[in-house]
C-alpha cells in the first residue's frame, strides 16, 4: 500500500522535491505520526522544526476550525481581528524594540522581505551573510545561503553585492583554531571584506542565524553576536537575525538571540510560528518599518486569518504549558546523555545545542565527516520507529528537534533507539 502511494507521488511530483523518508502518514498527534499501515513513529524532526507544540494540538486545531467558520481570506482588501491580535501578541514576546510586523507565508519570504526592507531603509545595496548559512531557496535568500553548493547549482548569477564571512563553527574552525583559542576572527574577517571588497558605508545589512540550522546546528561562541551588533552600530549597518528555525521556543527561549543578549534591527520568523499552518513574520524596529512606504512590499496570502488564529493559539499553548522551560530542561538532559555517549563512542565527534535544537556530529576513524554512518543510523532508527534527520554540508550531523512538548520518558526512548543504532548499525563499541 505504501509503495503504491510513493510510486504515484513520483509520477506527479517533481524530483526536485526531496522527502527525508518514504513514509506515507495518515495521522499525527503530539510527538507521534502514524503511517497508512498503522505503524507509529516518534517524530524527532517536528516536521522540520515546525510542530513545536506537537502535531495537531487540540487547542490549535480548535482555533483553526473556529476561524474557518468566519473568515478564510482577506488578501489585504480588509483588516481582520486575528491579524491585529497576533501582531500585539508578537510585540510582547519578540526582543524589546521590535514592534512592527509584516506577515508572509514562509521563511524564505520573511528573509526576502527583510533584505528589501534593509535596502529600502538604508539606501545601500551590500549584504553580508555567512558560510554554512541557510536562509531559503528563492533568489534573494538563495544568494545568502551557503550551507551547500548544491542549493545554488545552475542558478547563477544570483543577487549581486552579497558577500560571505566564515560562521564561527568552532568544531571545524575556518581559521584552524581550537575553541579555547577563539579570538572571534570571524568578526574581524568582515573588516577585511570592508577593506578589500565593499566599503562599510555601502553595506545595508548583515544577516545571520543566531544558531545555524541546516548548516549544522552550530551554536556560536559567547560574544559573537554582541561583536556583530557592535560592528553594525559602528558602521550604520542593520543587523538581521534569521530566527526561522531557532525561534518560537525551539532553543528554550522565545528566540535564540535572547541567549546572547542581542536585539536585532530586523528579525525573520516562520516554521514554528503557526504550528504547521503557513505563516511567517518580519519583525522590525518601528523607526525602520515606518519608512517602508505604502506599496513598497506586499502579499496576497500573507497574514491569512486561519494561519493568524493558529499562531495566536500557538503562543497561548507555549505559555500555558510552559514549553520554554520544558525545552530548556529536556534539552539540557538530552545533551548530558549525548555527551555520555560521546565518551563511549569515537564516532561522535561533537555534541552541541540550545534547548531542543541539538546537533550530533559523526566522524570516521580519521576524523572526517562520517556521512555513510549517519545514513545507516537514520535508516536503523526509522525501522525502530524514530524519525530523525541530518544536516550539514556533508550530511554527517544528526539534528534532534522533537516537539517542545516531549517529556523525559519520550526523550529517553528516542535516545535509547539512537544509541542502539550507533551500536548495531555502525558496530560501535
Amino acid at each position: 500500500m505504501k509503495d503504491d502511494w510513493v510510486k504515484r507521488a513520483k509520477k506527479v511530483l517533481t524530483p526536485a522535491l526531496v522527502f527525508h523518508t518514504d513514509l506515507v502518514v495518515k495521522k499525527a498527534k503530539g510527538i507521534h505520526v502514524v503511517d497508512i499501515r498503522g505503524k507509529r513513529y516518534m517524530d524527532f524532526s517536528s516536521g522540520l522544526a515546525v510542530a513545536n507544540t506537537g502535531h495537531n494540538h487540540p487547542d490549535i486545531i480548535s482555533a483553526i476550525k473556529n476561524q474557518t467558520d468566519s473568515v478564510l481570506h482577506s488578501g489585504c482588501i480588509f483588516y481582520h481581528e486575528p491579524l491585529v491580535e497576533l501582531s500585539e501578541r508578537l510585540k510582547k514576546i519578540t526582543p524589546h524594540g521590535l514592534d512592527m510586523f509584516f506577515f508572509g507565508n514562509s521563511g524564505t519570504e520573511a528573509v526576502e522581505g527583510s533584505l528589501k526592507l534593509a535596502r529600502f531603509y538604508t539606501k545601500r545595496q551590500g549584504i553580508i551573510s555567512f558560510t554554512n548559512s541557510f536562509h531559503g531557496r528563492t533568489f534573494g535568500s538563495l544568494s545568502l545561503t551557503a550551507s551547500n553548493s548544491r542549493f545554488r547549482r545552475n542558478y547563477h548569477p544570483l543577487l549581486p553585492s552579497v558577500y560571505h564571512s566564515p560562521y564561527p563553527y568552532c568544531y571545524r574552525c575556518f581559521f584552524g583554531h581550537k575553541p579555547e583559542e577563539c579570538g572571534l576572527e570571524c568578526v574581524e574577517y568582515i573588516e577585511k571584506i570592508f577593506k578589500h571588497l565593499i566599503p562599510a558605508e555601502e553595506v545595508a545589512c548583515i544577516i545571520v542565524e543566531p544558531v545555524l540550522g541546516e548548516g549544522g546546528y552550530v551554536v556560536p561562541p559567547e560574544g559573537f553576536l554582541k561583536r556583530l551588533r557592535k560592528l553594525c552600530d559602528k558602521h550604520g549597518i542593520l543587523l538581521i537575525l534569521d530566527e526561522v528555525q531557532s525561534g518560537m521556543g525551539r532553543t528554550g527561549k522565545w528566540f535564540a538571540s535572547e541567549h546572547f543578549g542581542v536585539v536585532p534591527d530586523i528579525m525573520a520568523v516562520a516554521k514554528g510560528l503557526a504550528s504547521g499552518m503557513p505563516l511567517s513574520a518580519i519583525a522590525a524596529k518601528k523607526k525602520i518599518m515606518t519608512q517602508w512606504n505604502p506599496g513598497a512590499h506586499g502579499t496576497t496570502f500573507g497574514g491569512n486569518p486561519v494561519s493568524c488564529a493558529a499562531a495566536i493559539a500557538t503562543i497561548e499553548v507555549i505559555e500555558k504549558e510552559k514549553l520554554l522551560s520544558n525545552a530548556a530542561s529536556i534539552g539540557a538532559y538530552a545533551i548530558k546523555r549525548l555527551n555520555e555517549m560521546k565518551e563511549k563512542y569515537r564516532c561522535i565527534g561533537d555534541v552541541r545545542g540550545l534547548g531542543l535544537m541539538i546537533g550530533i556530529e559523526f566522524i570516521d576513524k580519521k576524523g572526517k565527516p562520517f556521512t555513510d554512518g549517519v545514513k545507516k543510523i537514520l535508516n536503523y532508527c526509522l525501522k525502530r520507529g524514530l524519525i530523525i534527520i541530518e544536516c550539514g554540508a556533508d550530511k554527517n550531523i544528526i539534528r534532534l528537534a522533537p516537539p517542545l512538548i516531549v517529556a523525559k520518558d519520550g526523550m529517553d526512548k528516542g535516545l535509547d533507539i539512537l544509541e542502539e543504532a550507533i551500536r548495531k548499525a555502525l558496530g560501535a563499541k
